[in-house]
């Protein structure tokens, strides 16, 4: 290259350097411009709408303040109990039981007054102690409480002046949840709550609130919303200061505003220091990628992957002592369904931070996925020493966002031998974890080798199972059901019975089996068709036919049951099917969909083993049950306990008061057949009126009926 050439090139290279510096000035000159126009509506509109949602926080303040104690008011006042109570002669004493004593020390309100229909106080109590409402908040108490006399649906709220501030009271009439005819004057319940520096410190918490207060005017330069009396005019105000954060942010930007000049003659030599700063991302991007393919999102523990890493290289390092624990949280699916999955997240993010820290001897912990977590134990603490110490984590509750969350876990552990796979270590906790969810909540299991010789058994059993379905190697066997009254056999009961090569399997063991491995509904079909078919013969006679809760809940299962009744040519009428209350509290939708669609062509349902568990008034009506059967261990309690008649009693009279027919079941001697039938039981089943027989004895019992051809082979 020529000197006149190097020089000309030179100053094109400086021409073009001069004229983009040129361009960068303009350029920043009018940005800096448009920059300062931005800025300065910005700190305008950002005090501004922070203003407007200040305000508007306090008002919501204000308003779920009044929410939450008219809520607490409805809740007491419309009140079947209270409503009774209020008008008896003890009402003063029932009321401070239940409203005056509470508020000693009760969060939702600070006193309770109880005034009857002539505007006498009944009952009135402050923090626990006795007062006059009058006195207190003034004449206006009484106009409310007057207001308030007449049944409705919602209270009157409204805030008082007092002697130490101002107080919110809530007034409704104490009634009853539903009322036949329009109620006259009634007695009034009021709460009130004091607005206290406790509760303005709520405030602000939960609406961003700094520096709130309570004063008597609103102050000039502060931000303000009025709290308004019961005739509408201000009482108090809450104050608080205005973040401002609009001119903040000015006062943070300024001086970069003033260094942009600068920075824009930095920027040139900024570029070469761009690829070393790339570079350095790069290398930052790549440690983040590496933590994130071993470690959980959510709880920021290791990951299944980083957890096996972890046990790999223990396993290379010849660490003697490892265990691996892993841990199932009992009852999260209720958390997340009751208080949505930002809870349930919340519950995680806790037990993860609590597990690593409760005990000395953890060397990793993780979380596998959703509410199971693993933790690996590096010496030599005993295995229920290190288990009770992850227990003692869920012995109380957790407080989220002011939420009690009452949470269990149950532990599966494992302790690796010599020459173990971190997978094959896996593999046995997560078997003891199995079975500490199988025995219930709470619970800790070590591995044992039986668990797996008992895996392999329930396989095998399994498979048996499907070809006894098959085959027909289970049977029906028939329990009569009787009138109590004439002692006649109205109907039978079919149970299923399986008759193995290895001798007999219960039932208690082959229908959880068939519910777990997905056979339930080959079972229960078999079950029906094989029942049925005996059935036939015996004309006059109701068929009541067991249905596990999975079947019912099964969309297919209304057609899959009435096909057995048409290709059997069997009268819908004579068919029972019994269900338990497990399936109403599960999935209560399709089941009442399979039995509205049954129902349709005469099938009946009766609800069974009623009194063991928790099936309510509402769910005998909502679901139409056409008969109820009492458990037996109602049957069995007019012996063992003193007032064991009297529940049975009751049970049998809430039957009879929704028009539903009793069978008690479990019924061994002359005794307590007499108790039910004087009770209100029209029929009867137990050993005392008829074991379980097969379809031969039962067709020789009923004297000369026999079985209808291609039945045999199912007897």
């Amino acid at each position: 290259m020529s000197s006149s050439f190097a020089a000309k090139y030179v100053r094109a290279q400086t021409s073009s350097i001069i004229a983009a510096t040129i361009c960068f000035l303009a350029v920043a000159l009018l940005l800096t411009g448009l920059m300062a126009h931005v800025v300065a509506t910005m700190t305008r509109s950002g005090n501004e709408i922070d203003d407007t949602r200040a305000t508007r926080a306090a008002n919501a303040a204000i308003a779920a303040f009044a929410a939450r104690l008219s809520g607490t008011v409805t809740d007491n006042a419309v009140w079947d109990d209270a409503y009774a109570a209020i008008a008896s002669a003890n009402a003063a004493a029932w009321a401070y039981d239940n409203w005056g004593k509470t508020s000693e020390d009760y969060p939702l309100y600070d006193g309770a007054i109880v005034i009857d229909p002539d505007g006498r106080a009944i009952s009135s109590y402050a923090k626990g102690k006795s007062f006059q409402p009058r006195e207190y908040f003034g004449e206006a108490f009484a106009r409310q409480s007057k207001a308030a006399a007449i049944a409705s649906e919602a209270p009157l709220v409204n805030f008082f002046k007092t002697e130490s501030g101002v107080a919110l009271v809530a007034s409704q009439a104490i009634q009853p949840f539903s009322a036949d005819a329009e109620l006259p004057r009634l007695s009034v319940l009021s709460f009130y709550k004091e607005v206290t520096p406790d509760v303005l410190g709520t405030f602000s918490t939960e609406h961003e609130l700094e520096g709130l207060r309570l004063q008597a005017a609103a102050e000039p330069g502060l931000l303000s919303a009025p709290i308004k009396g019961m005739d509408g005019a201000a009482i108090a105000f809450l104050v608080w200061p205005s973040k401002a954060p609009g001119s903040a942010v000015f006062t943070t930007v300024y001086p970069y505003i003033l260094a942009a000049a600068v920075i824009l003659c930095l920027f040139l030599a900024a570029v070469l220091f761009a690829g070393a700063s790339e570079a350095r991302r790069l290398r930052r991007l790549a440690d983040v990628a590496r933590f994130e393919a071993n470690h959980d999102n959510l709880s920021g523990l290791l990951n299944r992957h980083g957890l096996l890493n972890v046990l790999e290289h223990l396993s290379s390092s010849a660490v003697p002592e490892v265990s691996l624990y892993l841990v199932d949280l009992d009852g999260f699916k209720a958390i997340n369904d009751a208080w949505g999955h930002a809870v349930g997240d919340d519950l995680i993010r806790i037990v993860a931070k609590a597990l690593p820290a409760c005990h000395q001897e953890v060397f990793a912990a993780a979380r596998l996925g959703g509410d199971e977590f693993a933790l690996v134990q590096v010496g030599s603490a005993a295995l229920g020493d290190f288990e009770q110490a992850i227990l003692n984590l869920f012995a109380g509750p957790f407080k989220i966002d002011g939420r009690t969350i009452e949470v269990g876990a149950s532990i599966g552990a494992a302790t690796r031998s010599e020459d173990m796979a971190p997978l094959e270590l896996l593999r046995r906790a997560d078997m003891a974890l199995y079975r500490a969810k199988e025995n219930g909540r709470g619970q800790a299991v070590g591995y044992d080798p039986e668990l797996d010789r008992e895996r392999v058994r329930i396989g095998e059993l399994e498979g048996e199972l499907k070809n006894a379905i098959k085959s027909g190697a289970i049977e029906p066997v028939f329990q009569p059901l009787v009138s109590a009254a004439t002692g006649a056999i109205t109907g039978l009961e079919a149970l299923a019975r399986w008759q193995s090569a290895a001798g007999k399997i219960s039932p208690e063991v082959f229908i959880p089996l068939a519910e777990k491995s997905g056979l339930i509904d080959a079972l229960g079909v078999h079950m029906l068709r094989a029942s049925i078919c005996h059935a036939r013969a015996w004309p006059g006679l109701t068929l009541s036919v067991n249905v596990s809760p999975i079947q019912l809940c099964n969309p297919d299962f209304g057609a899959q049951v009435i096909a057995v009744l048409q290709e059997s040519d069997f009268d819908a009428n004579r068919l029972t099917l019994e269900i338990t209350e497990g399936v109403l509290m599960t999935n209560p939708d399709q089941a009442r969909r399979s039995i509205d669609q049954l129902k349709r062509v005469g099938i009946k349902f009766a609800l069974d083993d009623f009194g063991c568990g928790y099936a309510s008034i509402g769910a005998l009506r909502q679901f139409g049950f056409d008969r109820m059967k009492i458990d037996r261990s109602l049957v069995s309690g007019v012996e063992d306990a003193a007032n064991g008649i009297e529940v049975l009693r009751a049970t049998i009279s809430l039957a009879t008061a929704l028009n539903i027919p009793v069978t008690a079941e479990g019924i061994e001697n002359a005794r307590q057949a007499a108790i039910l039938r004087d009770t209100g039981c029209d029929q009867l089943q137990g050993y005392l009126v008829g074991k379980p027989m097969s379809a031969r004895e039962i067709s020789e019992r009923l004297s000369g009926m026999t079985l209808p051809s291609g039945c045999a082979d199912l007897s």
